[in-house]
């Protein structure tokens, strides 16, 4: 980068160009700036209501499928059972969810949606309509249909692929 003298325009690019090591990777990279910048507006929204991200995809898992062992959920959502349990404990703090034994095996733990989480259920939902309206605030009717479509191709795409490798894409997802 080159000095700027007081009040002169500037004329390096606003955002640095790809790294050189991306060059046959350019719309892996491009999906992976998008993914981060998604994530960190998605991020802003959510600690608006006091949630961190990734605590939105539990709840709104438990508010389609009501109680459901904690075992479960971990495999649902795909995630490491110490960050599970972290998230689900400061959901439960904050008294979004609540466990108790399963009554069918008591070495087990439900978790379930508290009624007092459906004021947030009101608030997700407006956060992540908020959140697609900003993102796909410069595109038409006819591209946000294009790109849900691709979308859905590169998901396949790499679902199949993983498959292939002996992973799971429900869990993936």
């Amino acid at each position: 980068m080159t000095a700027q003298a007081a009040g002169e325009p500037r004329t390096e690019p606003a955002c640095p160009a790809a790294p050189g090591a991306v060059l046959d990777g350019p719309v892996s990279h491009a999906i992976s700036r998008v993914a981060r910048l998604h994530r960190i507006a998605a991020g802003r929204a959510l600690r608006d209501l006091g949630l961190h991200p990734g605590q939105e995809f539990l709840m709104m898992h438990l508010w389609d499928n009501g109680a459901v062992r904690q075992s479960e959920l971990i495999k649902t959502v795909g995630l490491d059972p110490s960050t599970v349990t972290k998230m689900l404990q400061r959901l439960e703090q904050s008294g979004h969810v609540r466990r108790r034994p399963d009554p069918a095996d008591r070495r087990a733990s439900l978790v379930e949606a508290t009624d007092t989480s459906c004021g947030l259920l009101v608030e997700v939902r407006r956060a992540w309509g908020d959140l697609e309206r900003q993102t796909l605030g410069g595109l038409d009717e006819t591209e946000c249909a294009e790109l849900t479509r691709l979308l859905g191709k590169v998901e396949a795409a790499l679902c199949a692929e993983l498959t292939r490798s002996g992973g799971d894409c429900d869990t993936a997802c």
